[in-house]
């Protein structure tokens, strides 16, 4: 029995029936193969979205609490100190503002569905659909 791409026209429909099964049976498996890589491919982006997301919000609370050290210790001591703290506050800031622009980035890059493998799919239905009407 041949199982090459196209039908023997001497090929019987036992011949051709195991052809189809195989052939099916082989474009499924690739296209849950490409599914599984475009999950992955989102998966890995809304990871690494959500870790920058959390150390946008880490470096706020630092930055927050940098601000309140800074107006305590306006309060309390001279100028210099209170400046580093404001300094050190506004850094901060700066860095949870870029975490986060980088965060959203990221979460962009998220695709709902497996758009690639989805138009696959699609065109192998219609590759099937004008073959049997070649046949008819």
């Amino acid at each position: 029995m041949s199982l090459d791409a196209t039908p023997n026209s001497d090929a019987s429909i036992g011949d051709l029936v195991a052809q189809l099964s195989s052939q099916t049976s082989r474009l499924v498996r690739d296209e849950m193969r490409l599914a599984q890589k475009e999950l992955q491919q989102s998966v890995r982006h809304a990871g690494i979205g959500a870790g920058l997301f959390g150390a946008a919000g880490l470096l706020a609370f630092f930055g927050f609490a940098s601000v309140i050290t800074a107006a305590i210790a306006a309060l309390a001591l001279a100028l210099p100190i209170w400046a580093a703290a404001l300094i050190v506050g506004g850094a901060l800031f700066l860095a949870a503002g870029v975490a986060a622009l980088m965060s959203r980035r990221q979460a962009k890059e998220v695709t709902p569905a497996a758009p690639e493998t989805v138009a696959s799919v699609k065109k192998d239905i219609e590759e099937v659909k004008g073959a049997r009407r070649e046949r008819s």
